[in-house]
């Protein structure tokens, strides 16, 4: 019917918002540490968790689920059907392969977070969880190889995002007018920034790893965030990186509202996955 709404935007723009909140509460309880007021470097499982110990917690992570399983379909979208119009150049593909990489990342975190739910989900943090997979790689045929090849994949992820807060090639997904746009733009820039320097440090310790042949080298995003503090001027840099993901959070918010989103409909959804 014409004028009705597509579910599968809505359910994008609730994962932009579920996004949004992870990002967030990772900043916030990185900057609490990184003052001294309580909270912990963690990633996006430590930032689902303490949702859990909130008023209605179990209700919150049903929701966040939600919000994580429609992004990661949402990706899936961008990959398979190029919803961003990219076309099929080298770094087109790069990036809509990138996508369907996040898919499964936020398909892993909806599972997470309704494990929560269930009180199934696995002990040890985000630390752990990249030891565990990196030492079952290890264990694999060219197994140090694999885990190099990932470690380069993140460091090339961290790469476009460094690109991406220095060009803001963001602003022209978001349909915002030109007041809005003079802080989103700049809180963009600062997420990606903060990003592109935990994830770099995170394919940095994989190369170690691989190179080791050492899966106790390998970290998540938390202890990527803890290794900034043993740097020169490490807490300030820490805490830069603490805000520029909390930043990157509130951007989220942003893309919920504002990104432009070209979703096929429910059939066309359906045709592009399964063909």
């Amino acid at each position: 019917m014409a004028g009705s709404p597509n579910h599968i935007e809505l359910l994008a723009r609730f994962g932009y918002a579920a996004r949004g909140v992870v990002s967030l509460l990772v900043g916030i309880l990185a900057l609490l540490a990184a003052f001294g007021r309580g909270g912990a470097a963690t990633g996006s499982r430590g930032a689902l968790q303490s949702l859990l110990s909130q008023p209605w917690g179990a209700v919150l992570l049903a929701l966040m689920a939600i919000g994580l399983f429609g992004f990661a379909l949402w990706r899936i979208l961008q990959a398979l059907m190029d919803a961003d119009q990219l076309g099929r150049s080298w770094r087109a593909m790069a990036t809509r392969a990138g996508q369907l990489i996040s898919a499964a990342i936020y398909v892993g975190l909806g599972v997470f977070a309704v494990s929560i739910i269930l009180d199934s989900s696995p002990s040890g943090g985000e630390d752990q969880a990249a030891r565990d997979w990196t030492r079952w790689l290890l264990r694999q045929p060219l197994g140090r190889w694999m885990v190099a090849a990932v470690g380069l994949a993140i460091l090339g992820a961290a790469i476009g995002m460094a690109v991406n807060a220095w060009s803001a090639s963001f602003k022209r997904h978001l349909a915002c007018g030109p007041d809005t746009a003079s802080w989103v733009i700049p809180l963009g820039r600062a997420g990606y920034a903060a990003r592109a320097l935990a994830f770099a440090m995170m394919g940095a310790f994989l190369l170690v790893a691989a190179y080791r042949f050492d899966p106790r080298q390998a970290r998540g995003l938390g202890g990527a965030l803890l290794a900034l503090q043993e740097q020169p001027f490490g807490r300030s840099l820490f805490a830069l990186v603490a805000l520029g993901l909390a930043a990157f959070g509130i951007f989220q918010f942003v893309e919920a509202r504002y990104r432009r989103i070209a979703a096929p409909t429910e059939r066309q959804a359906v045709r592009a996955i399964t063909s």
